[in-house]
């Protein structure tokens, strides 16, 4: 389009600016700033929120559960020959971590009320090397779990522990309906668990109901023998998941299928990419309405400036240049107007994220505030969105400019 110190530019600087005869015109310029400057400002906004959710559900969630993990096809009574199987595991391509895992349901009888939990008896070891929420306790320690003894121990979610009224160093009744078994059929089984510490995962669901415990203690209070029902994995890059799914699938067996934390998830990504797609296209429609500002500026300037344009060409300006007048006016109506988005809205979105200025319901939204993460990649694909949008808008007027004949415009003045 030439260079920005032109005679085309200089021309359409001088035009852009306010003038007592032309002040309609200005104010139209002006509101196609500010629709360009909404839209980017909007745009980056709601993708921020996007990015924020996914990456942070994404964390809280990896924080606490595996890459993938190696099951039965089958339920049964566990998976038996699991040191072997970890072993084999363990040797794969990207994993970093390998951890056996009893899972379980059960009931927490506290001081204030019963409520259900999810049992995890883990290898303590093997399990820091795959869950982050136990490195880091809100409350107590997790040495307990590492030492067998005639007392079991648990680590709550801060939730389940808030809902039942436990303390760290309490003790806390444990039924598993997975109990004795009778002659009248299974009876529910009753265990004194002392609170060894509490973590908090800053996933609500994980916080409400789960509960650590050690491998042993896991199979004691589902009367299992030593067995497994999960073989978790954790790898250098979780993107990987389901192809090390499939290697794990065949180094495990037959008789076990492996799943990743995309499956596991799906619906809730599926969910986030299909608002991401939703977001950019009903954003994306006042770039259009900016756009039409700009035409109708545009072309409100071409039939004020009839004569001038007349008196350029007779003077000896070329169509090219007169066409390249009014694409720079509407190419520097876009690039204003994306300039002071751009700052709006990742302005905005750093003091929204840093401040926590949009609070969230825990139990609704599995986060306490909506999380703004900009990414500089999406502000440089929006602003180009923008500025292209505002070249479109500039074809027609500056093409009509080009065809006004300078005799014609000049005949009756």
């Amino acid at each position: 389009m030439g260079r920005l110190n032109s005679f085309e530019a200089f021309v359409a600087r001088r035009y852009l600016r306010a003038k007592r005869k032309q002040a309609v015109i200005s104010i139209i310029t002006a509101i196609s700033i500010v629709g360009v400057a909404a839209g980017v400002m909007a745009l980056v906004i709601a993708l921020a929120v996007n990015n924020g959710f996914r990456n942070t559900l994404q964390r809280n969630l990896l924080g606490a559960t595996a890459h993938v993990s190696v099951m039965e096809k089958e339920p049964s009574y566990g998976i038996q020959d699991w040191r072997e199987i970890t072993e084999r595991l363990r040797k794969l391509p990207h994993v970093l971590a390998v951890a056996p895992a009893l899972y379980g349901n059960v009931f927490l009888a506290g001081p204030v009320r019963s409520a259900g939990a999810v049992l995890k008896g883990v290898d303590v070891d093997s399990e820091l090397g795959i869950a982050s929420v136990l490195r880091n306790l809100k409350e107590g320690s997790i040495d307990p779990l590492r030492h067998a003894g005639d007392e079991m121990y648990l680590i709550l979610g801060s939730g389940l522990a808030r809902e039942t009224g436990m303390l760290t160093g309490g003790l806390v009744q444990v039924i598993s309906p997975q109990g004795e078994l009778t002659p009248f059929g299974p009876r529910p089984s009753y265990y004194r668990m002392r609170v060894a510490g509490i973590f908090e995962s800053n996933f609500y669901e994980l916080d409400l109901r789960w509960a650590y415990t050690s491998l042993a203690s896991a199979q004691h209070v589902l009367s299992l023998p030593d067995v497994v029902n999960a073989i978790e994995l954790k790898l250098d890059d979780i993107y990987r998941a389901p192809e090390v799914a499939r290697a794990a699938e065949e180094a495990a067996g037959p008789q076990y299928a492996a799943t990743n934390w995309q499956e596991q998830n799906r619906q809730l990504l599926n969910a986030l990419k299909m608002e991401r797609a939703v977001t950019i296209i009903t954003i994306g429609l006042i770039e259009l309405v900016a756009a039409l500002n700009i035409l109708i500026t545009l072309i409100m300037m071409v039939m004020e400036k009839y004569k001038d344009i007349a008196i350029l060409m007779s003077m000896g300006a070329r169509k090219e240049q007169i066409r390249k007048i009014f694409m720079f006016q509407g190419v520097m109506i876009g690039v204003v107007g994306t300039v002071i988005g751009l700052i709006a809205g990742y302005g905005l979105s750093f003091l929204a994220n840093h401040y926590r200025l949009v609070p969230l319901e825990a139990s609704v939204y599995s986060m306490s505030f909506v999380p703004f993460e900009p990414r500089w990649v999406d502000g440089l694909w929006i602003a180009g969105l923008a500025i292209f949008v505002s070249f479109i808008a500039t074809i027609y007027p500056a093409r009509s400019a080009s065809r006004i004949a300078p005799a014609e415009a000049v005949r009756y003045e």
